[in-house]
């Protein structure tokens, strides 16, 4: 069973990202303010949920929350500052969209960029414990998905219907046959080194 919040004293919004891994697209990160009086029921994190239930979920999510944000840091920008700022930036963007603002923040994982003079805490696999980093693990990944689905439209020999961007058999052997796009991430290792065959 999930905690709504880490602490009760003060405002506070849960943070999260998606896309960290992919090779392709961007990295996207939401920023959830939960009221306390307007449960959302099924709230877990979005890795242990089915994608029909997380697309549920995140009209509700919008619909019942006090505030939330969604901070989306493009391919370029992560080639240029790296994945790890590039997912910080990404939540201090969401942050900025909170239309109540945060007065305390908890951080999926262990490392965060401070925002502004707010206080935060970092909660290592918080998504699966704390019920407003969970919605914003839903957030980030139901709107990284819509874009991934967009992008898939027009570029379709990578499968980013399905794999979102992320390095699977079959997005590597797009690259290798059709080469990259202006979505991919340059600065990661879009092909694997090739394995000598094993003498049988």
């Amino acid at each position: 069973m999930l905690i709504q919040t880490f602490q009760s004293e003060l405002l506070e919004a849960g943070c999260d990202e998606a896309g960290r891994g992919c090779l392709a697209g961007p990295v996207v990160a939401a920023a959830v303010i939960l009221d306390p009086i307007n449960p959302i029921e099924g709230l877990n994190d979005s890795k242990q949920i089915n994608e029909k239930k997380r697309e549920l979920l995140r009209p509700e999510i919008e619909a019942k929350a006090l505030a939330w944000g969604v901070g989306i840091v493009s391919n370029e920008e992560i080639d240029r500052i790296n994945i790890l700022k590039g997912s910080f930036v990404a939540m201090h963007r969401a942050l900025d969209q909170l239309k109540t603002k945060a007065q305390f923040i908890i951080v999926d994982g262990n490392r965060f960029i401070p925002y502004k003079k707010v206080k935060h805490q970092c909660i290592v696999k918080g998504d699966g414990k704390y019920q407003n980093i969970a919605a914003a693990s839903i957030l980030a990944k139901t709107h990284r998905d819509e874009i991934m689905r967009k992008l898939h439209d027009q570029y379709p020999h990578f499968g980013w219907d399905r794999n979102k961007g992320y390095p699977t058999k079959e997005h590597r052997l797009g690259i290798r046959k059709h080469g990259p796009t202006e979505w991919h991430r340059m600065s990661f290792q879009l092909l694997q080194p090739e394995l000598p065959f094993k003498d049988q």
